[in-house]
């Protein structure tokens, strides 16, 4: 049988973590011996389950529900790991739309990205309720533009029809079409 400390030594987990998590039902309450927890051997096994699920994103909460689904005859667990998949998968498109867009940001000639139309026209399709994925399409997409006659400072600007979803319009100076290279 292996005390708190010794649990915690094999595993790296703090002890706070492992009273914490016992509290929560993903380690089994230990026997007490003078009052002092005393865990099997198995613990060890169970609280590196918890670290793993933990590092592939797995809330506590659903690392519950995982140990709850992890019965002989059911594969209630599989589920589990599918959404997660699913949720991973979101996350990492969601990750990836936003690198792109960072890139594109960087490769701007604009000294002030806020001077940019192609900037513009993205901050106005986000505002008209589009995601950052359809947004950044429809910044580098002239069509998605109004041209009218603009500010005298020939910069772009957004009117307050952008910020309707029913009407997402971007004003941008005659002058500025095409979008430059780069942004």
């Amino acid at each position: 049988m292996l005390t708190i400390g010794e649990l915690a030594s094999r595993t790296g987990v703090a002890t706070s973590a492992l009273r914490y998590w016992e509290e929560l039902g993903l380690l089994p309450a230990p026997a007490r011996v003078s009052g002092q927890r005393r865990y099997p051997p198995s613990a060890v096994g169970q609280v590196g389950l918890v670290i793993v699920l933990r590092g592939v994103g797995f809330t506590l909460r659903e690392v519950k529900a995982f140990i709850t689904a992890r019965s002989p005859a059911g594969d209630g667990w599989r589920e589990l790991y599918r959404r997660k998949l699913t949720e991973l998968d979101q996350r990492i498109a969601q990750a990836q739309v936003a690198r792109t867009a960072i890139v594109h940001g960087l490769a701007c000639p604009h000294e002030d990205i806020s001077e940019c139309p192609t900037f513009a026209r993205g901050i106005a399709a986000l505002l008209a309720g589009s995601p950052l994925e359809e947004a950044h399409e429809r910044a580098h997409s002239p069509d998605h533009a109004v041209e009218t006659d603009g500010p005298p400072t020939g910069d772009a600007y957004i009117t307050d029809e952008a910020v309707r979803p029913e009407r997402p319009t971007i004003m941008v100076h005659p002058s500025l079409r095409p979008s430059e290279p780069g942004c």
